[in-house]
């Protein structure tokens, strides 16, 4: 079976809960032979991935003062602002059918279509003239996949270094001044460029590279429950911070897919919980991990036999990059 029915799907909504909460139920009643590409904006938000400490990586307080939001979402990879400026893009479909250079290409089509030299870099990014217009993420279920991310339009970058916490390390290596000047805004290339014009190049793009796509301006699911339901988990004080337990023990490190803290709370020497944060795009991986070490006697073989039991064959430098560290750091 091939892909045979293409959708493009508009969200009216800015509150970040909804958008996320329909991305979620959009992947959950996808059809078979069905991509959709949806897009979205959200206002005033920082968005954390999947395995983020909101603490760690927002300002929150001065966030929500200001009436903005925060949200976290299932996939992987670092925390972004949000605002009117900024479209939001993502691709839903069958696993079978996940091509990220394909989804990718509909982005870069549109985008050098308006006179933007752009590629894609690094671990999930677009890049024009070396400055970061796009961060992309992940998500994998069972079936069903999807690959989302950013456009810089004109975005306000003040307020992106305002509302997101910086690491030290980052803030004495480069300087605020140099984090700000890391991205840009498309505007700034092509003044002309704005959401209206953005869109229309995506939808042409987009049918060029799969199927000439119904498009839904207003969208209405069908399952009012079951949005609810993921509006409700989106938004909630559980889902967004977490417990913020107290932990005996705290590894932290970076490497080169990213920064990594697992936390561990002990009982009688026995790992009793664990939360592990991190901006890596693998976010599955970690989900595996807290499972794997819960139980487990704090022992360095203990450590190192959670990971060689991670069902997981995609990345093997990350499976590496672990057991080196935790056969080599004090415990």
């Amino acid at each position: 079976m091939s892909i045979n029915r293409s959708k493009i799907v508009y969200s009216e909504e800015y509150n970040p809960w909804y958008n996320l909460a329909l991305e979620e139920y959009l992947l959950n009643n996808l059809s078979e032979d069905e991509i959709i590409l949806y897009l979205w904006q959200n206002d005033n938000t920082v968005v954390i991935g999947r395995n983020q400490n909101a603490w760690k990586e927002c300002r929150c307080s001065q966030l929500e003062e200001s009436g903005g939001y925060l949200a976290r979402r299932i996939s992987g990879g670092g925390a972004v602002y949000h605002d009117l400026g900024n479209l939001n893009f993502t691709f839903l479909m069958g696993r079978k059918y996940y091509d990220l250079h394909k989804q990718l290409s509909v982005i870069l089509k549109a985008v050098r279509n308006k006179g933007i030299e752009a590629e894609f870099s690094g671990r999930n990014d677009l890049i024009t003239g070396g400055k970061k217009f796009s961060g992309n993420a992940f998500y994998f279920g069972s079936k069903k996949a999807y690959h989302h991310g950013t456009l810089l339009l004109d975005s306000n970058l003040n307020a992106l270094v305002k509302f997101l916490e910086l690491s030290q390390e980052k803030i004495i290596s480069k300087g605020i001044d140099s984090v700000r000047s890391q991205v840009v805004n498309l505007k700034s290339i092509n003044e002309d460029l704005n959401l209206e014009i953005l869109k229309k190049e995506l939808e042409k793009t987009f049918a060029e590279v799969y199927l000439k796509a119904e498009q839904i301006k207003s969208y209405k699911p069908s399952k009012m429950e079951e949005l609810s339901e993921l509006y409700n988990k989106y938004s909630s004080w559980e889902w967004r911070y977490g417990a913020g337990a107290e932990f005996d023990i705290v590894f932290e490190n970076s490497f080169a897919w990213g920064e990594l803290e697992i936390n561990l709370n002990l009982v009688k020497a026995v790992i009793k919980d664990v939360e592990v944060y991190t901006d890596s795009i693998e976010s599955n991986l970690f989900i595996e991990l807290e499972e794997n070490l819960k139980g487990k006697k704090f022992k360095r073989e203990n450590l190192i036999s959670a990971v060689d039991n991670l069902n997981y064959n995609k990345n093997q430098s990350i499976i590496s990059d672990l057991k080196v560290w935790f056969k080599n750091r004090d415990l």
